[in-house]
């Protein structure tokens, strides 16, 4: 179902994470001079995560719809060229250095696409056809009812709750050029945005590697047009909801809380919602990485209103029933499964019977057990390894967590890793073990290596981008400049070195 990767290293940096004056990276330069700087390292793969507009918490796991694009992504000085922002404007967006201030962000961010919106001619043609494409319909009746009643949308007015025709015809109308269109706005300046800078990053000869989350937020567009859909109450309540058993990550679980999607009504229309997604996210990105993959084969699921994650049973997904509609309908989809957390022999069939190469992390594999999958030697190349993911804490992070004699005995099991991988890679210090973590990556066999950008920077736990279970204070991370050349030298130098 999808081609055998060719051999490369990819780098793990979210568009977020991107340095700027505006408070949070965006699609504009500091995107097309990162692209030329993983060209000038010989990288091949820029992983990214999920692009969508995020809702309460501002993670991009959670968000208003799986279909749209960021508008905290939306390149300012591109509104300012094309005369929708004066300069004035412009220099009010500036932002302190730093972590990400969403509600900084949020309070002015949304006023000033808005004030961009008052200057743009609603009637230009290519604007037209996005409009009467009707692609972003709910999307944009959504965010003109959050806009107006604010609440999630069970709390809604009845008639809108519902979406009893004639209401929203009306409800429509009466906000066409206050709302309904302004967020049609957003959309197509990101994605005519976006569209740009996967040309660029392509004609680089880098592909991009995008991440849909498994699951949709509750209070998002996709629960709200599709209720049929996910596991509602008559009164379009959840019965149960989404999250993870107790695991390494987190000793209660991870209760995300997310509405589960009821498979059979889908599997009833061929997938079609599914599907549809796929599409859109193939032609969005040029590799998919499909979150909590083992969530198709069987999912957790939690009865609503639990405080956590410990009480919930696995069900049955769809299985290879979905990727056969999706191979039917797409053809070959170019998909990578996150394949962690709590497996069995039913998610291995599964990657199995797709092809789809799995996930390993190296900061898993060194508990002195020989058969640890997350081991190189134990790698198969139709694999992605990481060093660490979005959820880890960075590499130093992880080695400067622990004691004197642990970092003893892990320096021992890496330097014997990294002899199975027939590689001398000399070091002492924890900062040193970071390239050490690297370059174990890149030796080895799994077709794609994938090192984040905190680890080829060398930062600390300041740098974490998210601690799974904590409900707040997270994806925050951005860099205040982008990697130095002597990192990036590094990195070339083991990218040729091990054929990548």
């Amino acid at each position: 179902m999808t081609e055998i990767f060719e051999r490369g290293a990819g780098v793990l940096c979210p568009i977020s994470s991107l340095p700027n004056e505006y408070g949070i990276g965006s699609l504009g330069d500091e995107a097309y001079e990162f692209a030329r700087l993983l060209k000038k390292a010989g990288v091949k793969y820029w992983q990214i995560l999920p692009t969508v507009q995020t809702g309460f918490g501002d993670s991009p796991y959670q968000s208003v719809c799986c279909f749209s694009g960021n508008p905290y992504f939306i390149d300012l000085k591109s509104l300012h060229r094309n005369g929708l922002l004066d300069e004035e404007e412009l220099q009010s967006a500036i932002m302190p250095e730093g972590d990400i201030d969403y509600a900084t962000l949020y309070e002015r961010r949304f006023n000033l696409l808005r004030l961009a919106y008052a200057r743009f001619n609603v009637k230009d043609k290519d604007f037209v056809e996005f409009v009467d494409s009707k692609e972003f319909d709910d999307y944009a009746l959504f965010m003109s009812l959050k806009s107006r009643y604010g609440g999630t949308f069970d709390t809604f007015p009845d008639a809108y709750k519902f979406r009893e025709k004639l209401a929203m015809i009306e409800f429509r109308r009466s906000v066409l050029k206050s709302d309904f269109l302004f967020w049609q706005f957003v959309q197509f300046i990101y994605f005519q945005q976006w569209n740009k800078l996967k040309a660029y990053v392509n004609s680089l000869g880098i592909k991009i590697i995008g991440d849909i989350p498994l699951y949709v937020a509750y209070d998002s567009a996709d629960v709200w047009a599709h209720p049929e859909l996910f596991k509602l109450s008559r009164n379009l309540n959840p019965k149960s909801v989404a999250g993870v058993p107790p695991d390494y990550f987190s000793a209660t679980g991870q209760l995300w809380g997310n509405p589960l999607y009821d498979w059979e009504a889908m599997f009833a229309d061929g997938f079609d919602w599914w599907v549809k997604r796929i599409e859109k996210a193939k032609v969005q990105f040029d590799v998919i990485r499909i979150d909590h993959f083992r969530g198709l084969e069987k999912y957790y699921s939690i009865p609503a209103g639990k405080e956590d994650a410990c009480d919930g049973e696995w069900l049955q997904g769809p299985g290879i029933r979905l990727f056969h509609e999706i191979l039917r309908r797409l053809g070959n989809v170019d998909i990578i499964a996150e394949d962690l957390g709590v497996a069995d022999a039913g998610v291995a069939r599964l990657i199995e019977r797709t092809g789809f190469p799995g996930m390993k992390v190296l900061q898993f594999a060194f508990d002195g057990n020989a058969d640890n999958p997350y081991l190189p030697a134990n790698f198969k190349e139709n694999s992605v390894v990481y060093t660490g993911t979005h959820d880890n804490d960075t590499t130093l992070g992880f080695l400067n967590s622990m004691t004197d004699r642990e970092f003893a005995e892990f320096k021992t099991k890496l330097r014997a890793a990294l002899k199975g991988e027939e590689v001398v890679h000399p070091f002492v210090t924890r900062e040193q073990a970071v390239w050490a973590m690297n370059v174990c990556a890149l030796a080895s066999s799994a077709n794609i290596a994938v090192i984040p950008v905190q680890d080829i920077m060398c930062l600390g736990s300041e740098a974490r981008m998210n601690v799974p279970s904590e409900p707040s204070g997270q994806w925050r991370f951005r860099m205040d400049k982008l990697p130095t050349r002597k990192s990036v030298a590094l990195l070339k130098n083991a990218i040729k070195q091990f054929n990548r």
